[in-house]
C-alpha cells in the first residue's frame, strides 16, 4: 500500500497526513484555557444553532476542500508579497513546500466544521499558529521558505477565505437561505480559529 496520502484520506484517514497533529502529543499545548475558548466562542457569536447547521456544511465542503485550496493558492499566487511564503528565501518555487502544506489546509477546512471545541482542539490550533512564525514555519516540512508570515498577512486572507466560501457552499440540494446559514456558520467559525492562531503571535498581556 502507497504511503503517500491520497485525497480521500484527507477526510476519511488524516492521521496519514504527515504533520497533521490534531489530538497527537505533536501539538503544542495551547496557553489558552477552555473557559478562555468559551468566551471566545460567546464573542464570535457562534451558537448551537451554528454547531447544528456546520455539520451539514462539512458535508459539502469536504469533497470540495482541496478545490477550495486550490483556489485561495491561486489567489495568493497572484500577489508575489504573499506567494513568497511558500517559496525558498529567494522567491523561486517550492512545490514540495506548497504540496505538504495543501494537504493540512485541505483538512483544516473539514476540521473548521466537524471537530468540537475541546483540547485538542485549542492544542492544534495554537500549533497552527506556531507554524506560522518564527516559533515553528518550516519545521514540520523541513522546508527551505521564509521563516515568517506577518500577522497582518494571516488576518487580512481571512477576507478571502469568509468571502469564496458561499459559492462552495451553494449546491443544488440547498436553498439560498440554508446556504446563507452555513456560510454565517462557516464565518463564525474561521474566524474563532484565526483569532487562537493570533494568540502564537504575542504575549498574553497584549493578546
Amino acid at each position: 500500500m502507497s504511503t503517500h496520502p491520497t485525497p480521500e484520506d484527507v477526510w476519511q484517514h488524516p492521521e496519514r497526513i504527515p504533520g497533521y497533529s490534531y489530538g497527537t502529543s505533536s501539538a503544542t499545548p495551547s496557553p489558552l484555557t477552555l473557559d478562555d475558548l468559551m468566551k471566545l466562542k460567546a464573542a464570535v457569536g457562534l451558537t448551537d444553532s451554528d454547531d447544528a447547521v456546520l455539520r451539514p456544511a462539512g458535508e459539502v465542503l469536504t469533497p470540495r476542500a482541496a478545490e477550495m485550496v486550490d483556489a485561495w493558492r491561486s489567489q495568493v499566487g497572484q500577489h508575489p508579497f504573499l506567494a513568497r511564503y511558500s517559496a525558498h528565501p529567494d522567491g523561486s518555487p517550492n512545490p514540495e513546500y506548497a504540496a505538504a502544506s495543501t494537504l493540512r489546509f485541505d483538512r483544516w477546512v473539514i476540521d473548521a466544521c466537524t471537530r468540537p471545541l475541546d483540547q485538542a482542539w485549542l492544542d492544534q490550533q495554537h500549533e497552527i499558529g506556531l507554524c506560522h512564525n518564527r516559533a515553528k514555519k518550516n519545521q514540520t516540512d523541513h522546508a527551505d521558505s521564509v521563516d515568517h508570515i506577518p500577522l497582518r498577512y494571516l488576518l487580512a486572507f481571512t477576507a478571502v477565505i469568509i468571502v469564496t466560501a458561499r459559492n462552495f457552499l451553494a449546491d443544488e440540494r440547498s436553498s439560498p437561505e440554508h446556504v446563507d446559514e452555513m456560510h454565517a456558520a462557516f464565518t463564525k467559525s474561521v474566524m474563532l480559529h484565526v483569532t487562537v492562531w493570533t494568540r502564537a503571535y504575542t504575549s498574553s498581556t497584549q493578546w
